[in-house]
């Protein structure tokens, strides 16, 4: 096993005003990437019933297990509160800016940023009436270090904390549940009354963006951890609390928090008096109901792209109540280096990829801009990767010459696995195995449609090529390029993290330790490039395309807007419904 090592470059907060994302983006269907944001015409009063109609079913509602953009977004806005919080806002410079949530202030950094504290407000409590304490904010990171037990989550703390490593390189410090290291652990993360401290091994400079965009630092009251049993549980802190049980696949209704003082709280709205998740709908079904706009249709928003198929009916009224804004969001596919060794093989796939085809399949320039790169043109240093720049319709005879000067057995078998079965993503996929078959690949389509990185992150996983789809969990590189591919954090014998194609380099792994040791922008995003450039001649990953989000909403909807702090998905702390 490699050792466990701080990998990440990390961005000056002062430096950034880009918009931000957030981590593991949804299927062809669920994630997209384009620019601008959408507002409806009119600010709403309290009241109401929102309705969220979606496909895809949460794979985590318990905050630290939690990193897909959609669901750290909303309930970021409805049921956990942070630290520090994105405002409300369509401005792209304003949303990435931090403000105070559950802190007095955006936090006070010493020892040139490896050292940070924040003091908690008076008046904010859970659902049942207790405060929210300093020992509740520092017990929910200590369960992010329970790897066995709390998977799915970003694993940023790991290495930046100042926690000692064992002689396999992970933290000494093993969680809550078992707690050896506690001791160091509570040395890393201290509580003087309501003010609590965060000691790392090296500078954060930009810990409050990390905060702001992800779930894992939120408070978590140890009286209500059930470990594994907890990944549906919720417990709230903020203005809505979950009304009975969340069903998976079904849904879940929110309601309001009766301990929920408003004037803790400079960020959410809350205007809905309900918020109704539905899930398992087909993204026909959502299009449809929402394009027809009749009973309580009309007070829907989702997080589906609208199908191709419907976009000719997007004019007139329709078109006025919907958005086409980019999201941070960029579609790949990853070769299983545990499968697929030869690199001439893993050459041959890019080479035979139609990246044009998934992209039409999956409606064009209205769901997609073109991609030479994992990391989003967007963020700063972004240089096109020279690996991807060249037919984007696929060259599949070039790649045949190269599966036969490899002297593999042909057709070769090629398991392609994405997360989809709708007749979109089913339609992108069959695109890919068209060319993939003419260069002399034998390939099966494995779509999953209920859960999909929670299969994926099993290195045991029997397939030879995986679809993904990433943002930034804030704008910059180092939260791309080593979140995905630093196999001395990413890997473990029973979880890949992000590292979902199992990629081992220890030539890419030591540019991520020199763009760390950077101190400047500049620096640290030239070393980033060359650990793309790297990647990309070892093929370790194929980008498709920056995806865009195509919506519709209701028409009793009110102040609806993208926000980029919220990965371009309906901002649920502004949205509210006509009475």
């Amino acid at each position: 096993m490699p050792k466990n090592t701080r990998v990440f470059a990390l961005l000056a907060a002062a430096a950034i005003t880009l918009p931000l994302a957030a981590c593991g983006g949804g299927s062809t269907s669920d994630a997209g990437g384009g620019g601008g944001t959408a507002q409806s015409g009119e600010a709403g009063g309290k009241g109401g019933t929102l309705n969220y109609l979606t496909k895809r079913n949460a794979e985590h509602l318990d905050p630290q297990r939690m990193y897909i953009g959609r669901d750290l977004s909303n309930m970021g806005r409805l049921v956990y509160r942070s630290l520090v919080q994105f405002p409300v806002t369509e401005d792209a410079k304003q949303a990435s800016t931090p403000v105070p949530d559950l802190a007095t202030d955006t936090g006070k950094s010493e020892q040139g940023g490896k050292q940070w504290s924040f003091t908690l407000k008076d008046g904010v409590r859970w659902q049942d009436g207790k405060d929210v304490t300093c020992d509740d904010v520092k017990y929910g990171l200590a369960r992010s270090f329970a790897t066995d037990i709390i998977t799915g989550g970003p694993n940023y703390a790991l290495g930046l904390l100042d926690v000692p490593k064992g002689s396999d390189g992970l933290p000494a410090y093993n969680g809550p549940y078992k707690k050896a290291g506690q001791a160091d652990f509570d040395k890393a993360v201290t509580c003087s009354g309501k003010t609590i401290t965060y000691h790392f091994n090296k500078p954060w400079p930009d810990f409050p963006l990390a905060i702001a965009s992800l779930r894992v630092f939120d408070p978590y009251r140890a009286d209500q951890d059930k470990g594994d049993k907890s990944n549906y549980a919720v417990f709230a802190n903020g203005p809505y609390k979950l009304d009975g049980t969340w069903q998976k696949g079904s849904g879940g209704t929110f309601v309001r928090n009766d301990q929920y003082d408003p004037a803790t709280d400079g960020v959410r709205k809350a205007l809905p008096d309900k918020i109704v998740f539905t899930e398992g709908l087909t993204d026909e079904v959502v299009a449809q109901r929402l394009i027809s706009d009749s009973g309580d249709d009309k007070n829907a928003v989702s997080d589906r792209r609208l199908p191709p198929a419907f976009y000719s009916q997007v004019q007139g009224p329709v078109a006025e109540r919907s958005a086409n804004p980019e999201s941070p969001y960029v579609d790949y596919l990853l070769p299983n280096f545990n499968r697929i060794k030869d690199p001439k093989v893993r050459q041959a796939l890019l080479l035979a990829t139609n990246k044009k085809a998934y992209q039409e399949a999956n409606g064009g320039d209205k769901a997609y801009a073109d991609a030479q790169s994992i990391v989003n043109p967007s963020l700063i240093g972004y240089h096109a990767n020279p690996a991807y720049g060249g037919n984007p319709q696929g060259d599949p005879a070039a790649a045949k010459a190269l599966l036969t000067e490899a002297g593999v057995q042909m057709p070769y078998p090629l398991k392609y696995t994405y997360s989809g079965g709708t007749p979109t993503t089913d339609n992108a996929a069959a695109a890919l195995k068209q060319t993939w078959d003419a260069a002399g690949f034998n390939t099966t389509l494995e779509p999953l449609s209920d859960t999909y990185y929670d299969v994926i992150q099993n290195p045991a996983k029997d397939s030879d090529v995986y679809w993904g789809g990433w943002g930034a969990d804030w704008p910059s590189m180092s939260t791309v390029i080593p979140a995905l591919f630093d196999s001395r954090i990413n890997l473990t014998p029973k979880s890949n993290g992000q590292d979902y194609g199992n990629y081992k380099s220890d030539a890419v792994n030591k540019l991520f330790d020199e763009a760390a040791a950077q101190s400047d922008v500049t620096a640290q995003a030239a070393k980033l490039v060359e650990a793309d450039t790297q990647l990309g001649k070892d093929v370790a990953y194929i980008p498709l395309g920056v995806q865009k989000f195509y919506f519709v909403y209701g028409s009793n909807i009110t102040g609806y807007v993208n926000n980029p702090a919220v990965s371009m998905y309906p901002d649920l702390g502004a949205i509210g419904v006509k009475s």
